[in-house]
């Protein structure tokens, strides 16, 4: 399951190019299904409270990445982390495996800022013992032919390159575990 915001719910594409078809694909010979409850505009907060509904779907494994629009509405970075962590906390009472992907605060919103928001993702992931996929858009972000004209939302060979960088992270989570 990919639980996150518009990064991973596939905003501003067509449906068979949103990043759990990409994967799908990658992951056609071992029949795994993705199932995208990623929400666009969701911060931490709105996560937690849809969190338990998505739950009903028994995933296996919770690939998980919000935070970004807590950072560029300027929530404070322990409160994106407090939602994190109660997320984490409701996925492994499940006995879910979860993959945390961590965001990176833009460098406008000061040294301070920058270096709390970016800490949460490691800190939670040593803390959980959890695997961390330390930026969700490596290889992508900033790079205009792999976004959409924002300049924000990956386009399809940024969804493209987000998969590649991430199926044998989940691959190993998935049968090597």
């Amino acid at each position: 399951m990919l639980f996150g915001d518009s990064l991973m719910a596939g905003y501003g594409l067509t449906q068979n190019h949103h990043l759990d078809k990409v994967l799908q694909k990658k992951f056609k010979e071992q029949n795994i299904i993705f199932v995208n409850a990623s929400v666009s505009g969701d911060t931490s907060k709105g996560g937690l409270d849809r969190l338990d509904w998505s739950l009903d779907e028994k995933p296996y494994l919770i690939f998980l990445c919000l935070g970004a629009n807590d950072m560029l509405r300027g929530i404070r970075p322990s409160v994106t982390k407090d939602n994190l962590e109660m997320i984490i906390q409701k996925i492994k009472q499940k006995k879910i495996k979860i993959i945390l992907a961590g965001m990176k605060a833009q460098e406008s919103y000061g040294v301070s800022y920058t270096k709390q928001f970016n800490s949460i993702y490691p800190e939670l992931s040593k803390k959980y013992k959890i695997t961390l996929y330390p930026f969700l858009l490596e290889g992508v972000a900033l790079k205009p032919k792999m976004n959409l004209p924002d300049g924000k939302h990956p386009n399809l060979i940024g969804v493209k390159e987000i998969a590649n960088r991430i199926y044998p992270i989940i691959k190993k989570e998935i049968f090597e575990k």
